[in-house]
């Protein structure tokens, strides 16, 4: 019998599993709501938990606070442990701790604020002349006005740091790809002042270091599974997970194909379906 692919050896030996929710899991709307489960996410988060696979959604959202999208998760039919949703707000709540930054300028709307409040740190709207120890860029899309941008100039021409959800340039909805508002203001701050943008969301190497954390799991003991070829993939491969793309949402099997050999992801699968049908043969 022959020896089955790396990836797919390696895979046996994973012992929790981060996933990303928009294209992986679920689509939603352009405005992160109405979620549907993709063909066979349902059965793939059953079979984690039949099987004992510790796991946690990571997404890169920031509509919604952690609680709110498990909530969303459990409705659409997830079968779902406590805690199991993490998003940049989680950890940026560790990043600006360690940081000593106690005062943050958000532009996004709860999804951030609460998560940060929730732990002990004061969030300041973005009105010009506001002083902040630092500014975190989410989801602000309705809100988003030229005066909150030139609030956000101001604290980080001033000295604070610049912190961004995330740089991906979209993300996947049942509507196509959807533009992602925090590159969009991070691009005007950094053109302006100059500033370093500190991203706490995926592909950061914080964000998986909190996922691994929270799982209890070390981070070569994990399997990062996602749709986009610049998040979740080079977030495993720099923190020595293993990466497993599937094609149910930004990208596609050229997507990760055409990435340089180095960039490209352990094991590259139609869906989650896929992933379940290695996991029980395994």
């Amino acid at each position: 019998m022959s020896e089955p692919p790396a990836g797919e050896d390696r895979l046996r030996r994973v012992r929790g599993f981060v996933l990303d929710m928009d294209g992986t899991l679920v689509l939603g709307d352009r405005d992160n709501r109405g979620i549907r489960p993709l063909p066979g996410a349902v059965e793939f988060v059953r079979l984690l938990t039949e099987l004992g696979l510790r796991f946690c959604v990571f997404t890169n959202g920031t509509v919604k606070t952690p609680h709110q999208c498990a909530d969303a998760l459990e409705q659409a039919g997830f079968p779902l442990p406590d805690d199991v949703v993490l998003t940049p707000a989680t950890s940026a709540v560790e990043v600006f701790r360690r940081r000593g930054h106690r005062r943050v300028m958000v532009l996004g709307g709860t999804g951030i604020t609460e998560p940060l409040r929730a732990a002990g740190i004061e969030t300041l709207p973005p009105f010009p002349g506001t002083a902040a120890d630092a500014v975190l860029a989410g989801w602000y899309r309705q809100e988003l006005t030229f005066a909150s941008l030139e609030a956000a100039v101001e604290a980080v021409s001033a000295g604070a740091a610049f912190y961004s959800a995330s740089q991906s340039p979209y993300f996947a909805t049942a509507e196509g790809r959807a533009l992602g508002s925090s590159r969009a203001i991070s691009a005007v701050v950094r053109d302006v002042t100059g500033c370093l943008v500190t991203v706490v969301g995926k592909p950061s190497v914080h964000a998986l270091d909190v996922a691994a954390r929270h799982l209890g799991v070390a981070a070569d003991e994990l399997a990062v599974v996602g749709d986009d070829p610049e998040l979740e993939v080079p977030m495993a491969l720099a923190g020595g997970a293993l990466a497993v793309a599937v094609h149910t949402g930004i990208g596609d099997a050229r997507s990760f194909a055409d990435r340089p050999e180095h960039e490209r992801p352990h094991l590259d699968l139609a869906d989650v379906g896929v992933l379940a049908e290695l996991l029980r043969t395994g």
